[in-house]
């Protein structure tokens, strides 16, 4: 993504509200609109889909995701386009976090952050929520982004068949609801929750990999039936009646794009698009990944930035579900 398509992206985004509107809708606890809510600031939780890495120190930092450059020659970053869905979210209110905050009209201090970190997992939430606790207490005014769980399904499936399914269930089931006991905590605070559920990766190039390298049973299956044992989990342990959380069905987007290929105009939703052997990070990474390092005819249409980790244009999706939650939850 390029300077040059900053236009395009924001009548997309629009569209991407506007049409995410069902499963918003889906995902409702109930009660009615109150539109006094304004977030004063956004705090984000979970994994790396939430965030970004000012590597530089110069407010310009990139993501996990395909990187908007100046252009498709100029590998200089502009990590205000090609936004995280938190971003998204953070600008219906005016805010910016630290880490994309490039002059030269920056924001002053802006009070908003990202305690999101890379391999997050279920269990590191509640150390997360801490840090933000021990420099600034969450309350009323603050809103907040939770998405972690797709680390400890990969982790937990990797560890068949040396556990048995039904053990693994078992844990995904803890590690689901421990999520969900986390985000009550939230909700306790006085905060508001936009919370995400996790993504399938049953369909994903990790999952068609694994199951193409193991006869023994269909790896994608086991990947999605364990996804969805995590989702239930966190579900039936949250505290939903629409006034604290905003649940956004992230699964049921990504399940749905797989199923339906060019629906929201994703066409490609088996291969990654970005070229891990062009990045120059050790070991490679998306987080160099941009319009320089994409796969041969790599396009916005492409579901997946690498085998795990959603590409821009469905980080746009996903941040349209949140934009049209945010504004229509009964917060």
């Amino acid at each position: 993504m390029t300077v040059n398509s900053i236009k395009i992206r924001r009548r997309a985004l629009a569209a991407m509200a506007l049409a995410a509107s069902a499963i918003v809708v889906a995902a409702c606890g109930g009660g009615t609109q109150n539109n006094s809510f304004r977030a004063s600031r956004i705090i984000a939780f979970g994994d790396e889909s939430s965030l970004i890495v000012d590597t530089n120190n110069d407010a310009n930092g990139s993501k996990y995701t395909v990187n908007a450059t100046v252009s498709s020659t100029e590998a200089t970053l502009v990590c205000g386009l090609s936004p995280l869905w938190v971003q998204s979210v953070a600008a219906i209110y005016g805010l910016v976090f630290p880490q994309c905050n490039p002059g030269p009209t920056n924001v002053v201090a802006p009070t908003s952050r990202i305690r999101a970190t890379l391999g997050a997992r279920a269990a590191d939430l509640g150390a997360q929520i801490d840090a933000q606790q021990g420099e600034s207490a969450l309350g009323d005014g603050d809103l907040v982004t939770v998405l972690v769980g797709q680390n400890d399904v990969i982790a937990e499936y990797q560890q068949y068949p040396a556990q048995s399914e039904a053990q693994l269930i078992a844990n995904v089931e803890a590690e689901g609801a421990e999520v969900g006991r986390q985000v009550n905590r939230i909700t306790d605070t006085g905060a508001r929750v936009l919370l995400a559920t996790v993504v399938d990766l049953g369909g994903s190039p990790f999952g068609i990999t694994e199951r193409l390298a193991h006869a023994d049973t269909d790896r994608s299956a086991l990947i999605t039936r364990l996804t969805a044992r995590f989702n239930a989990s966190l579900r039936a342990t949250i505290v939903n009646d629409g006034r604290k959380i905003g649940l956004i069905l992230l699964d049921e987007l990504v399940s749905a794009i797989v199923k339906f290929p060019g629906l929201d105009g994703i066409t490609n939703v088996t291969d990654p698009v970005c070229d891990l052997t062009r990045s120059a990070l050790t070991p490679p990474s998306i987080l160099d990944c941009s319009a320089l390092t994409l796969v041969p005819n790599g396009t916005a249409a492409y579901l997946w930035a690498d085998d795990r980790h959603l590409s821009a244009s469905v980080q746009s999706l996903l941040g349209g579900l949140a934009l049209a939650r945010a504004q229509n939850n009964p917060f």
